[in-house]
């Protein structure tokens, strides 16, 4: 007999393979482990790897039981802040034995809608929502049908849903108060877009406030960073403005951050005389000479707490904001 024409291992081998009942190795694999000593738990683990049993997730969804999957809509799957989280939602789901589907839509909202679509076709369980538009009334008609969401880094004022992130306006305060205190007077605020994402207004608005509060001088910058030359030209016009008061660039997140990196060095800007500080900790700024000072958020812990909430959600009343402080990571780009 061929590989190929080999028929799938069944639940009742694995139980008889494990000396269980069906009923228990349905358990196992329904997210039920909890219900099953550790040594039964042990054993039916062990006769499905001999087997090489894999549990038909579509066939348990559609026959009106648990799917065991998680839906995850992230608005850009390329941002080192989505990569990170994503981790940390995969990392819960799995210790509880359910599986992660992810989907990209790159910031677009009409594949936002197509993926919330697919994802509700394929009975998630819960959802961990990063958007990128605003799907208030598909999220809403979800909430509904009774699937648990939880909103990631981003809110939409009109969902009835949990929402787990950063601590934007203390996260601004923090760059400020470090910057002031390292001797910056002037600051360049460089940001994407912030119409589509609630925290890029959030942190826009506190930089606005913050330096009016501090008697700081304070730019902003709001484009695609893309745009390469121009945030050249925007970064050569900062630091060529009248007076002697030294200048620093607050980035608002990790890709702003890279993006002025590559404008500094192309300028032949010395790293230290003008400060450089971003929100995000990204792996490269420890290796930049002198460092690139950040504020970190708690990734890991943000992604898993996404996950603590879709399985707390029906028991929580109303819908929690639950945010999360950024620790500064000082290094050589921020000392004069």
């Amino acid at each position: 007999m061929t590989a190929s024409s080999r028929q799938r291992p069944t639940i009742l081998e694995v139980a008889r393979k494990a000396g269980a009942s069906k009923t228990s190795v349905s358990r196992y694999f329904g997210g039920e482990r909890e219900r099953l000593s550790l040594g039964l738990q042990g054993r039916i683990a062990e006769a499905a790897r001999h087997l090489g049993y894999r549990p038909n997730q579509m066939a348990r969804g559609l026959k009106g039981g648990r799917s065991g999957l998680i839906g995850m809509l992230v608005a850009d799957i390329r941002n080192p802040f989505s990569v990170a989280v994503m981790h940390g939602v995969e990392q819960a789901c799995r210790e509880r034995g359910l599986s992660l589907l992810v989907c990209n839509t790159d910031n677009d909202p009409a594949q936002e809608r197509e993926h919330l679509a697919l994802l509700a076709s394929y009975r998630v369980e819960g959802l961990v929502i990063n958007a990128a538009g605003s799907p208030d009334r598909e999220l809403q008609s979800l909430v509904n049908q009774g699937t648990p969401l939880v909103l990631l880094d981003r809110e939409l004022g009109a969902v009835d849903a949990e929402m787990v992130g950063l601590d934007n306006a203390r996260t601004i305060d923090l760059a400020l108060t470090h910057l002031q205190s390292q001797g910056y007077r002037q600051v360049l605020y460089i940001s994407e877009p912030p119409e589509q994402a609630s925290p890029r207004r959030v942190r826009l608005a506190c930089f606005q406030q913050g330096i009016a509060e501090r008697g700081l001088t304070g730019e902003v910058l709001c484009q695609p960073l893309t745009e390469t030359k121009t945030l050249e030209r925007a970064i050569t016009a900062f630091l060529a403005r009248p007076g002697t008061s030294p200048r620093a660039l607050l980035c608002g997140n990790g890709n702003a951050t890279l993006a002025a990196a590559h404008a500094l060095q192309a300028l032949g800007v010395r790293l230290g005389e003008t400060g450089l500080l971003g929100i995000d900790e990204l792996d490269w700024c420890a290796l930049v000479s002198p460092g690139i000072s950040t504020l970190a958020q708690p990734t890991e812990v943000i992604g898993r707490a996404a996950v603590e909430c879709l399985m707390q959600r029906e028991h929580a009343s109303p819908a929690r904001r639950i945010h999360y402080q950024a620790t500064l990571i000082p290094r050589g780009s921020t000392r004069l």
